[in-house]
């Protein structure tokens, strides 16, 4: 048995929010985000992306795993992913886990579900990402709030009887050194609200946040991503034994616009069918990857899709790709 992406769904909050025309508009390509509503949390975007699956022919009675990759979880404990369990009205017989992860959580998301699957555990893992990334964005903060934008996605993976692999050269990376480049400093155990003073931040630009909003040193996350994703695409070529000119389309987490146009240099895959669209969406994080991956077989009708190579780097420092074979 082996597992295979059969199902991807998504949803967006109904707010949208505009960037405003200028440079940061022009070169990051994003012109508008989906933000959730001051009582909209990530659950209740993951619950609708679900919803939206199973109302598209998906049995609920088929699920045998949740796994919810989220760093906006409903609270410390109990695991978002129990609650879900309960909201969708899945079976009580599935095993159901949250994992924090950001823009490289999709991928790991696979990872794990192949696991789950080819080693004949399960034969059906409903994968949900959720974010809500705009909740820790302060709105005097204009050096991330244009690029971020909240969402949801719900995939079915579920085990197909072939010798033929449906995800494979999976390639993971870690560097948590750092860490500190992409960072909500306050609020968990290491510095907990009820002990830290709040303090403020200012930069040369007008930027205003404090310790308890989310931080990102663009300019190390650039290198980060450069110095790592060209070495990676090497990686899963060499593990799947493809050529460049095999991969049938390359979907990479949709960060922005200049950043994925720089990547797609940096990797030598110009004039290959590489997926860049942030504009209706932003910086979804986690699910960026499947969305964009959603959007890419729609644009495509029936393309083969054999060869898929996707990407996912960013906060952790975390990064990971594979190839998926969407026959």
């Amino acid at each position: 048995m082996k597992a295979y992406i059969k199902k991807i769904e998504y949803y967006l909050p109904e707010r949208l929010e505009e960037n405003p025309m200028g440079r940061l508009r022009k070169k990051t390509g994003i012109e508008r985000r989906h933000i959730c509503s001051e009582n909209e949390i990530a659950s209740d975007l993951a619950v609708k992306a679900a919803e939206k699956l199973f109302a598209s022919g998906v049995d609920k009675k088929s699920i045998e795993y949740l796994i919810l990759c989220t760093q906006s979880p409903d609270y410390f404990l109990p695991t978002t992913a129990c609650l879900l369990q309960d909201r969708l009205g899945l079976p009580t017989s599935i095993g159901a886990v949250d994992y924090n992860l950001g823009c490289s959580g999709y991928i790991y998301g696979l990872g794990l579900a192949k696991g789950l699957i080819e080693s004949n555990q399960v034969k059906n893992v409903l994968l949900l990402t959720a974010e809500t990334y705009s909740k820790y964005i302060h709105p005097d903060d204009n050096s991330v709030r244009p690029l971020f934008g909240d969402g949801a996605t719900a995939t079915l993976i579920t085990a197909v009887d072939t010798e033929i692999e449906g995800i494979f050269g999976i390639t993971y990376g870690t560097d948590g050194s750092g860490g500190k480049n992409l960072i909500v400093p306050v609020g968990g155990m290491r510095h907990p609200y009820a002990v830290t003073e709040v303090e403020d931040v200012h930069d040369d630009y007008g930027n205003y946040r404090t310790n308890r909003n989310l931080y990102m040193s663009g300019s190390a996350i650039m290198n980060f991503t450069l110095e790592n994703i060209p070495g990676m695409v090497e990686e899963i070529l060499g593990k799947t034994g493809l050529k460049r000119e095999d991969v049938d389309y390359y979907v990479f987490h949709q960060a922005n616009h200049f950043m994925l146009k720089f990547l797609q240099e940096k990797c030598g895959l110009a004039g290959y069918p590489y997926w860049n669209d942030v504009k209706d969406y932003g910086n979804t994080v986690s699910s960026s990857v499947p969305i964009a991956l959603y959007d890419m077989v729609q644009a495509n009708g029936d393309r083969k899709m054999d060869n898929v190579m996707l990407a996912g780097f960013g906060v952790g420092l975390s990064w990971a790709g594979c190839m998926v074979n969407l026959k």
